[in-house]
């Protein structure tokens, strides 16, 4: 019997991965690649665009290590690195703002409140000063917190920039002078319990949240049933972050994403919004 011990190395070894995506995202990740290049004036890139749009949706989607899908395609990872950076900062300059959100929402003059809610994200553990930063007394562990808005119907409006998560989420709101520009725009949103001091005029209320009892003040049945069709209401709001997580890259950030992770969030809020409304 003929026994074959040739070592792999030097010898690429390709394997398939299945992306569930729509084409949708496909066309919208090339189209960036496209406009980025024109923004540039490139002519010329080694490999077509439809092929380096299915690279990015591979580290999007599957956190695939740049190395290894460079060593398929025969280039450098820090051409897949740079491809990926480049159509998330392209993607990301598309993505709505707070204000204009705002403005979209009191235009469609819909009764339905919106949702406010924060979400953290796991990194790897960070060096120096970011460690304290970046550390979650809830979870035990360094995480990254943004601050989300969503309609009613679990759609992904806004998305905020990524901060540590030692910061508290009402400070976070209360830095966004959340609820006077909610009173600008006659609009209102529904919040957990955390938030319960956010609203600045509690005679004018622009932040409805469910209300806290202790064992001297136990909550009524009447006030146990409103924060059970509060919660009712907010479930939807996690149905949005759980289409963000989707995009298994946030399913822990690396270092070298510490400094990107506002860009990569908003990108892939407009990833996510085009998978949804397809």
């Amino acid at each position: 019997m003929t026994h074959d011990n040739t070592p792999t190395e030097g010898h690429p070894l390709v394997y398939q991965v299945h992306l569930p995506l729509s084409t949708k995202s496909l066309t919208l990740i090339s189209q960036a690649i496209r406009r980025h290049r024109r923004e540039v004036r490139s002519r010329w890139r080694k490999l077509p665009d439809e092929q380096v749009a299915l690279i990015v949706l591979a580290v999007l989607r599957h956190d695939q290590r740049p190395a290894d899908l460079a060593a398929a395609y025969r280039v450098s990872h820090h051409s897949v690195r740079r491809w990926v950076r480049q159509t998330i900062t392209t993607l990301a300059a598309t993505a709505p703002r707070l204000d204009r959100v705002l403005t979209r929402a009191a235009r469609a003059n819909n009764d339905n409140p919106l949702l406010f809610d924060g979400t953290c994200l796991p990194v790897h553990r960070p060096s120096g000063h970011a460690e304290r930063r970046l550390w979650c007394g809830k979870h035990k562990a360094h995480h990254l917190r943004v601050l989300t808005l969503t309609d009613h119907h679990g759609r992904l409006l806004w998305i905020s920039a990524a901060t540590g998560a030692r910061t508290h989420e009402a400070t976070q709101a209360k830095r966004l002078r959340l609820p006077a520009r909610l009173r600008h725009h006659d609009l209102a949103v529904i919040c957990d319990r955390i938030h319960t001091r956010l609203d600045d005029q509690p005679h004018n209320p622009t932040v409805i949240t469910g209300r806290r009892g202790n064992r001297h003040h136990p909550l009524t049945p009447a006030q146990r049933t409103a924060n059970t069709l509060l919660n009712r209401e907010r479930a939807a709001n996690e149905h949005a972050h759980a289409h963000l997580k989707n995009w298994r890259i946030l399913t822990r950030l690396r270092h070298g994403w510490h400094p990107h992770a506002t860009t990569l969030l908003r990108a892939l809020l407009v990833l996510t919004n085009s998978e949804i409304n397809r």
